[in-house]
């Protein structure tokens, strides 16, 4: 059970890296999924040092989310640029010793609007990524134009050993989640495709984009036993990640909150 750093730090709390130490001592999870900001290229090597003397386990990092929407534009200086920072962030995975590397292959305002050029970055990434040893994990991110499994399936007609993490409140976003349980789409847990889980809750309805806020499950729609039980049925042995907001408008972290969502998630688990 890991715990996204992104619950916990955030704009409210000016994405203090340093309020991970406290809330690190508090959190009853295994682990952390580091999410980097872009704000924080400019300190690279302090954050680095800060979250190895965490000495907690951090096995899978969250890439930085506007690396995909600067690729969206095709080749050129943005191009470069996110090619230049997705180094970075393969480069602090490793040193983390993170096995895993989340990726927005799309993201933002464009989305999936301009997903050849998206497709077309796919293997230059991977390649960086294998290089520093690390598995490329391309999310289940909301879509403008098309929808996150259609693009999954686009990948894997590209590369059919593509690798993803399924996140709940994606899929509810797009009303995919059953889609996922379907036995045309099995293949996608039982060959390996799908390499760790996102259990979020989502509060909205199709589409709705004025509530795609992250919530803790038991305050949205998914049905999280109906998912617990379909995974039992697997040979899934991945792990988990939470990244439900626990930080209110002021900043303040509640960590309590975490710590019943992996409690709630662990009685599911079995």
């Amino acid at each position: 059970m890991l715990c996204s750093t992104g619950a916990l730090i955030g704009r409210p709390n000016g994405r203090d890296y340093r309020l991970l130490k406290d809330c690190a001592e508090n959190l009853r999870c295994d682990g952390l999924e580091f999410m980097m900001y872009d704000s924080w290229y400019d300190q690279t090597e302090a954050l680095a040092r800060f979250l190895k003397d965490l000495n907690l386990p951090i096995p899978v990092m969250h890439c930085e989310k506007s690396i995909g929407e600067a690729l969206s534009q095709g080749p050129g200086e943005a191009w470069d640029r996110a090619m230049e920072r997705f180094q970075i962030n393969c480069q602090l995975a490793a040193f983390l010793g993170a096995d895993r590397l989340v990726t927005h292959l799309w993201n933002g305002p464009t989305s999936d609007t301009r997903f050849t050029w998206n497709l077309r970055a796919y293997p230059e990434l991977k390649a960086k990524a294998e290089k520093h040893g690390v598995d490329l994990l391309v999310e289940n991110v909301v879509c403008t134009q098309g929808d996150p499994l259609t693009r999954w399936k686009e990948i894997l007609a590209a590369d059919p050993q593509a690798h993803f993490v399924f996140d709940t409140k994606m899929a509810a976003f797009h009303r995919q989640l059953e889609s996922h349980y379907a036995p045309e789409n099995r293949f996608l847990w039982t060959d390996g495709h799908i390499r760790h889980l996102h259990v979020n809750d989502y509060g909205g309805g199709y589409m709705d984009w004025k509530r795609l806020g992250t919530l803790h499950p038991g305050q949205g729609i998914v049905d999280f036993e109906t998912l617990f039980s379909f995974l039992a049925s697997l040979p899934y042995t991945g792990d988990y990640t939470v990244e439900a907001t626990s930080f209110l408008p002021d900043g303040v972290i509640h960590w309590q909150d975490l710590n019943r969502t992996f409690a709630f998630i662990r009685a599911l688990d079995g």
